[in-house]
């Protein structure tokens, strides 16, 4: 075969350092962006926070630049095409707005391809749980200090008049509980852990395990109560002994002992035929039971751990909706004016003479300059990306901001991708671990986004206003007599909606519906 030359024209879309930043800080979550700016803050000597010496991410009251430039991003993005790229012209000190990023950098920004091109890229979507019923919280709740549960038995031990080897038994039952309370590991696994690699020739480790047992009798009689137990039904016993003696007391504390799965199961039978309880004392014990505290440490889990900061905000305006950025997540950078003019001087018409190291070193320098440049302008793109991609989504989830979600439309990624022209795998980032502030609580973007179900009347109703549905259906239901997912399924179908009885199944789960037999009430 003849070799021959050949021209071939083609393109491809090049991964420079700087894009990688922009599709990696675009999937980062509010905290992951949080911890990315402030390693960046200590790294590069270029780069400072906006204020006098205050944090990078400041509430609300004064903050200026990315914040601010983000709202003129509309009226700068006209200028956008005709601008040139990063590095043509001068440097200036002050931060870079939006109009220098130049327009071949914003497309191959916005419409990168599917995430398995981009190798190298570690895809961090963080935390994507959503919260439906999503609180509103104070911003001086956050600030409260809330002790944590081992702080709080350490205070108790404080006050008791224990021996040292009792005080230093409960001490380490204390470190090996759970946040819900319980106790993680079993005494004899705890004793063994402190005397592993030990010879035990006088029983030292039965001596041990004995303490330990003493040590968490204390434990047990400690606030919260049913604190230290090793299993639920032991919890819930701790906490019945407490109360006034009954015989629904005693028939509770035997169910909890023993007999909490038939509890579980309803069956109210066998647990009268175990117990010798009518069904009346059973109902009172059952009532008993609901009412306790299955973890203890709930009430000392750490709020911060539960709070969820919207990226967005929604506010009604007029007969519309607008959607603002959340200044509590808007970074609040510039560069150091200092060194950028140092790093301007040094190309004066002098520079030239001066020795081949010190250039060296200034070309060092200037690189860390555009870097800090670059990683501003790459946070304003991604803030200006979610705000459009958000503003779209309520465009097109209107109904849901009057009427809840029962109105929830159909939507895919595709449609606000062709929308705003952008790739589906952008508004995928956007839309993973970022979260919107509405009227009816905080929820993740990718809420808003359902696949489609039949109707008679030929329409297409979302999947999320169908789990709304049946979140009504179960909340209506006879507690006695609960509904069956295929009695749901008829009861949708009479309504126009086409739905098996797996899909129902499928959405109960996910709404956290416990089945028909553990609804049914005894």
């Amino acid at each position: 075969m003849k070799p021959t030359l050949q021209f071939r024209l083609s393109q491809h879309l090049a991964l420079t350092p700087q894009l990688q930043q922009s599709i990696r800080l675009l999937q980062l979550s509010t905290l992951e962006l949080h911890q990315e700016v402030e390693q960046m803050l200590e790294q590069n000597p270029f780069l400072e926070t906006d204020g006098d010496d205050g944090p990078a991410f400041e509430p609300l009251a004064e903050r200026t630049t990315v914040a601010e430039r983000v709202g003129e991003r509309e009226t700068e993005r006209a200028t956008e095409a005709g601008t040139d790229g990063v590095g043509s012209g001068d440097e200036a000190a002050a931060p870079l707005d939006a109009a220098e990023f130049g327009a071949t950098e914003r497309d191959d920004w916005e419409n990168g391809t599917e995430r398995e091109d981009f190798d190298g890229i570690r895809e961090t979507p963080g935390k994507s749980t959503a919260s439906p019923d999503g609180d509103d919280f104070d911003g001086a709740d956050r600030d409260t200090a809330i002790p944590s549960l081992q702080d709080h038995l350490r205070e108790q031990l404080s006050s008791l008049r224990l021996s040292a080897a009792d005080a230093a038994a409960v001490m380490v039952l204390i470190e090996s509980l759970t946040d819900d309370g319980y106790l993680a590991d079993t005494l004899e696994d705890i004793a063994t852990q402190l005397t592993a690699g030990e010879d035990d020739p006088d029983g030292e480790r039965d001596e041990l395990i004995e303490r330990l047992q003493c040590g968490l009798r204390y434990l047990q009689s400690m606030e919260p109560t049913g604190v230290g137990a090793r299993e639920l039904g032991e919890c819930l016993t701790l906490q019945l002994r407490l109360h006034p003696r009954s015989e629904a007391q005693m028939i509770a504390i035997i169910v909890c002992k023993s007999h909490l799965d038939l509890l579980a199961r309803r069956d109210l039978k066998k647990l009268c035929a175990v117990t010798g309880a009518d069904e009346d004392m059973l109902r009172e014990a059952q009532a008993l039971i609901v009412a306790l505290e299955p973890k203890p440490g709930r009430q000392f889990a750490r709020a911060e751990a539960n709070i969820i900061i919207p990226d967005v905000i929604v506010q009604k305006a007029g007969r519309g909706w607008k959607v603002t950025l959340n200044p509590d997540v808007m970074p609040k950078l510039r560069i150091n004016d200092l060194y950028a003019n140092a790093i301007r001087a040094q190309r004066g018409p002098g520079s030239r003479s001066a020795p081949d190291a010190l250039n060296g070193a200034g070309a060092g320098l200037n690189s860390r300059l555009q870097e800090a440049r670059w990683f501003m302008k790459n946070i304003l793109q991604r803030f200006d990306t979610i705000q459009r991609v958000s503003q779209a989504i309520v465009e097109r989830q209107k109904n849901f901001f009057t009427h809840g979600a029962i109105a929830m439309k159909p939507l895919v990624l595709r449609e606000i991708a062709d929308e705003l022209g952008l790739h589906e795998s952008t508004i995928s980032r956007v839309t993973t671990a970022k979260y919107m502030n509405t009227p009816f609580g905080t929820f993740e973007l990718k809420y808003f986004f359902g696949s489609s179900l039949n109707t008679e009347a030929g329409g297409n109703a979302s999947s999320t206003a169908v789990r709304a549905l049946i979140k009504q259906i179960v909340a209506a239901e006879n507690p006695v007599k609960p509904l069956s997912d295929s009695q749901i399924s008829q009861m949708l179908d009479e309504q126009g909606i086409q739905v098996a009885r797996r899909t129902v199944a499928k959405y109960r789960d996910a709404l956290k519906i416990a089945p028909t037999q553990l609804r049914k009430a005894m």
